[in-house]
């Protein structure tokens, strides 16, 4: 990064610092900084930007302690703040490693995937077996407070540092469940999160049910196995069950769609420049034949919207549940020189027929809600209803 970059990245995240908070005036103030050339890449509209910074280094009577890793950090995320994104953050370097870790299947933490939804930080979904799972944490919950500190104003991936760390280590949430008035506070020991992102089960009457929980790295050929396993057994229809699925890596969700489908399209994005990316159905299908179903509910989302929606739209599979999450932005993760990285959006997706998925999310075609007690799931059951009543109508 050259020097004056740097400094036009310091400068937008000091002005957008001092906007929040109040200005007095001395009586006899400096005089004003200097006019400072910008480089040819930048917009004209910088230039108080850089007289903010030359000011501060001027007169600020602090500027002997003024750090520049400090400045350039708070400055980053000040200007991805000031973006209309509910996904944009920035990650220091340890963090930004973390998160690259996370798509590799383990990390240490609680074993939560969360998202931002009107500015609210809310739980998508407990990684299955995970330390947040047995505390009780609930797809819904809103995190209002980590140990103590108000998560209002901040956002996705500050939240996630403060709630991750070492192993054996203590954490405190303070969480709103879904439907309910009061809060609870919530103390979870952290540890290590392995990610199983399939599991496949087989039912009374030659039904598989297959799970996949998360859009990982490996989950693609986690999930070939589980096919073939699906396939070995006989299995005579398939229920895929996709609730409570935060999304993942979109390679992952085309090769594993495709495996249901013969041609076509399994999404389409258009970015920012109007552009669009055409995500073709890949050949060679393993499961292109079999009976099957897809549950979905209100924390689908992402990459588990896009699988729904290809395979409603190519009229593959019906659906079942409740209508999902409307997580369809592209998002990516850059890194930086110094380690760090920032995440936001690029796109927005859609489905094969054209239906935007970002605030809109994906409706059933048999509305199914949940039991709110969770002592059943009348989802899976009128999943495994209509999948016989498919058999029978085929046989």
């Amino acid at each position: 990064m050259s020097k004056t970059s740097l400094w036009l990245i310091l400068a937008v995240g000091l002005l957008t610092a001092a906007a929040a908070g109040c200005v007095l005036y001395a009586e006899n103030q400096p005089a004003p900084a200097p006019t400072i050339e910008l480089p040819e890449e930048a917009p004209p509209e910088f230039g108080v930007l850089f007289e903010v910074y030359s000011a501060l280094m001027e007169d600020h009577y602090n500027r002997a302690g003024l750090d520049p890793t400090t400045l350039s950090r708070g400055a980053i995320r000040g200007m991805l703040d000031a973006l209309d994104d509910d996904h944009a953050a920035y990650l220091d370097p340890e963090l930004f490693n973390t998160e690259q870790e996370r798509f590799r299947g383990s990390f240490e933490g609680i074993g939560a995937e969360v998202s931002a939804r009107n500015g609210r930080i809310i739980v998508v979904a407990p990684i299955p077996n995970t330390p947040a799972e047995a505390a009780g944490i609930r797809s819904g919950d809103e995190i209002l407070e980590v140990d103590g500190v108000s998560t209002e104003g901040m956002g996705i991936f500050d939240v996630v540092a403060k709630i991750r760390g070492p192993e054996g280590t203590p954490v405190t949430l303070l969480v709103l469940h879904q439907n309910d008035s009061s809060p609870v506070l919530i103390t979870i020991t952290r540890g290590v999160v392995k990610v199983s992102t399939v599991d496949v089960r087989i039912l009374s009457g030659g039904i598989a049910h297959l799970q996949v929980h998360f859009f990982g790295e490996n989950t693609s050929s986690d999930f070939n196995e589980a096919l073939d396993r699906i396939r070995r057994l006989k299995a005579r229809g398939l229920v895929l069950d996709i609730r409570d699925n935060p999304g993942g890596r979109v390679d992952a969700v085309v090769a594993m769609t495709s495996q249901f489908l013969n041609s076509g399209l399994v999404l389409y994005q258009v970015d920012g420049w109007d552009r669009r990316t055409d995500y073709a159905v890949r050949s060679g299908g393993r499961a292109k034949d079999i009976p099957m179903v897809t549950l979905i509910n209100d924390f689908s989302a992402s990459s588990s919207e896009i699988m729904a929606g290809a395979l409603r739209d190519h009229n593959r599979s019906q659906l079942i549940g409740v209508k999902t999450f409307g997580k369809g932005s592209v998002n990516v993760q850059r890194s930086l020189s110094d380690g760090s990285g920032i995440y936001y959006s690029i796109a927005r997706w859609f489905t094969p027929s054209g239906s935007l998925i970002e605030g809109e999310g994906i409706e059933p075609d048999i509305e199914v809600p949940s039991d709110p007690e969770g002592t059943a799931d009348p989802q899976l059951d009128r999943a495994i209803e209509e999948l016989q009543a498919l058999i029978a109508a085929g046989s």
